[in-house]
């Protein structure tokens, strides 16, 4: 027989009592995140913690066969939960529920099965979900902190983006980090005042934030220039793709990752798709349609910040996004990643970014599907993209990934320097010429 579970309701008394765990995903984003959560009353917390205990109690307390993210957060809770740091009689967990056809509906219940294995079935277990699937009297959503939650997305994306094309050139090393840091300091103040929500108030901040990056002193050197796409949670975290993109960065490259407001359009975006390609309920397609022109009218803010105040690489408006996938896959794929996987891969080689780490975790079907059944697709109509698939496992050594990452980088390395050779060729050829028409008839 298999193991009944009881829900631990989060009541109100609790709200005012229970520190409330949350996994980390995007350390930018969720450091934001928190600070909102505390500015409406909830104690929460991201956890920090990393290692093979994490592992281990995810395999330990999850079957083995479920998918590799799913391990890791529930792994991480409950290695917090035996860390000690924590009243296990005053905390609780908070989870995301979406209500797919993924672990992000399904990995709640397993987690409440492995808090009974652990010893630890009291502690409730709050659902983020906005489709009504559970609730709690202690916990709800108002719609002022939906609000700053969806600008903590666009001000993460920012940052991330600018983090990201400044680091490998700073000429102080730390500056970046510095300046990073002092944003997220800065805009957890702003989140207090409620301003930051407002569109000419974000207008302004943007603009601050880019001007602010842009003048950290750079060096004028070529790099290898690498994108990283795949499942969300892996593709983001550091736990889940063993410090990706610290290792790239000591490879020497500038990494871009594709921001999380791109999935938050993405899934909303399928319900408009889903009423387009198999009918049904008009007004559910209506309101997804209105909030995606809400959620791109912060994102063409952010861009616009970009474009008119520096020289950096601004992401693509979400809708220019997904007419890239034409002739690529179809836009009924909708089940994890699906069509965004391959849009985000066709952007990055657009933007310059032709080097491609895929990251595939163990159990994602869906994300093996479409991130290594669209390669060709994408090959044929980008001959020079340079990508890699790389599992992600509790099997899978760092040492394997990170040599067949390797792999792709040297032919990346010898594309840049025919790159570099054939630009300094050209520069020697218009000195010639330069040279050959300032010198005087007789002499020619």
């Amino acid at each position: 027989m298999g193991v009944r579970v009881n829900r631990v309701e989060f009541t109100k008394k609790m709200k005012k009592e229970y520190t409330i765990l949350c996994p980390d995903m995007t350390p930018i984003h969720f450091a934001l995140l928190e600070k909102v959560f505390r500015n409406f009353g909830y104690k929460m917390t991201i956890l920090k913690n990393t290692g093979v205990s994490v592992v281990n109690q995810g395999l330990r307390n999850v079957h083995n066969d479920t998918c590799y993210p799913a391990l890791l957060v529930i792994g991480q809770m409950i290695d917090a939960l035996n860390s000690g740091e924590y009243d296990t009689d005053r905390v609780a967990l908070l989870i995301t529920q979406t209500g797919g056809g993924c672990r992000a509906s399904n990995y709640i219940h397993l987690l409440r099965k492995a808090l009974i294995n652990a010893g630890y079935d009291h502690v409730p277990v709050i659902s983020l979900n906005a489709g009504g699937m559970e609730k709690n009297s202690g916990f709800r959503v108002s719609f002022p902190m939906l609000k700053q939650s969806m600008a903590t997305l666009i001000y993460g994306d920012l940052l991330m983006l600018l983090h990201n094309q400044v680091r490998p050139y700073e000429k102080n090393t730390g500056d970046s980090l510095k300046n990073l840091d002092y944003w997220v300091d800065r805009l957890g103040e702003e989140f207090q005042s409620g301003k930051t929500i407002k569109q000419h108030r974000m207008k302004t901040l943007m603009k601050e934030i880019v001007i602010s990056f842009d003048a950290i002193p750079r060096e004028d050197s070529h790099k290898v220039k690498v994108g990283v796409v795949g499942e969300i949670y892996v593709k983001f975290s550091s736990l889940g793709n063993n410090q990706l993109e610290e290792f790239l960065h000591k490879e020497n490259c500038e990494v871009m990752v594709p921001g999380l407001m791109g999935f938050i359009m993405y899934t909303v975006e399928n319900g408009v798709i889903d009423q387009q390609l198999y009918g049904g309920k008009f007004w559910k397609s209506f309101i997804m349609e209105r909030i995606n022109r809400y959620l791109g009218n912060l994102e063409n803010i952010m861009i616009e910040a970009i474009q008119n105040n520096s020289g950096f690489t601004a992401p693509s408006p979400f809708k220019h996004l997904k007419s890239l996938v034409k002739g690529v896959i179809g836009l009924g794929c909708k089940m994890g990643e699906g069509w965004l996987l391959p849009a985000e891969m066709m952007e990055l080689i657009s933007k310059g970014y032709e080097n491609i780490v895929v990251t595939q975790p163990f159990g994602c079907l869906p994300n093996h599907i479409v991130g290594k059944g669209v390669l060709a697709n994408i090959k044929a109509i980008k001959p020079g993209a340079n990508i890699v698939p790389i599992d992600y496992d509790p099997g899978a050594t760092r040492v394997n990934q990170e040599n067949r990452i390797k792999l792709m980088l040297s032919v990346a390395r010898e594309k840049l320097e025919d790159v570099k050779g054939a630009a300094s060729h050209m520069v020697e050829e218009s000195v010639k010429e330069h040279s050959k028409d300032s010198l005087p008839i007789n002499m020619i």
